[in-house]
């Protein structure tokens, strides 16, 4: 593990909360020589130029989702939880109303106000935190996209590929190679 510690306001990510950071292999090498050459000062132009790419692909990364959030409300919680008993299940979310005794306004509603995003993406956050969960426990692409709802691996590999920008197998590669 390698610890960077920048000054506020030089490399701001759009969100100002803590995030896991999906780490690609180039990131990964800019991290290593930033450590070894300790302090990045202003005056020497390598150092600088490092610390500009570094940031560069800091602002970039993709964020890994670690947790969903969960509604407060017992109607939402209860079709919150339906989910992820079985995130592969792909009950509409007009059956899951149904079986949780709410109306599909109201769910949408209450994940707007309280989750902040709608019902269908808190669904897809809810896939890939189990995908990646899987993936780190070696599970092959195939299996894991049947675990997480997809009929169809390639369908999985797009979704993937939107969310992390770059494929599951690729993402994989670049996690072990930083346990080396």
């Amino acid at each position: 593990m390698r610890t960077l510690y920048l000054r506020t306001g030089l490399g701001a990510r759009p969100e100002q909360h803590c995030a896991v950071l999906h780490v690609t292999p180039l990131l990964r090498e800019l991290i290593v020589e930033t450590v070894r050459v300790s302090q990045l000062r202003a005056r020497n132009r390598y150092e600088c130029a490092l610390r500009d790419l570094l940031i560069a692909h800091i602002q970039t990364a993709s964020p890994i989702p670690t947790f969903v959030t969960l509604p407060r409300e017992a109607r939402a919680l209860a079709v919150a939880q339906a989910i992820l008993r079985n995130p592969a299940e792909s009950k509409t979310m007009a059956a899951l109303c149904v079986d949780a005794g709410v109306s599909v306004r109201t769910i949408e509603r209450v994940f707007r106000d309280e989750i902040g995003i709608s019902f269908e993406s808190w669904r897809s956050q809810v896939r890939l935190t189990k995908a990646v969960e899987l993936l780190v426990a070696g599970h092959s692409i195939k299996e894991v996209a049947h675990k997480v709802g997809y009929c169809q691996s390639s369908a999985f590999v797009e979704m993937f590929r939107r969310a992390f920008g770059t494929t599951p197998k690729v993402w994989i590669s670049a996690l072990e190679n930083l346990g080396q």
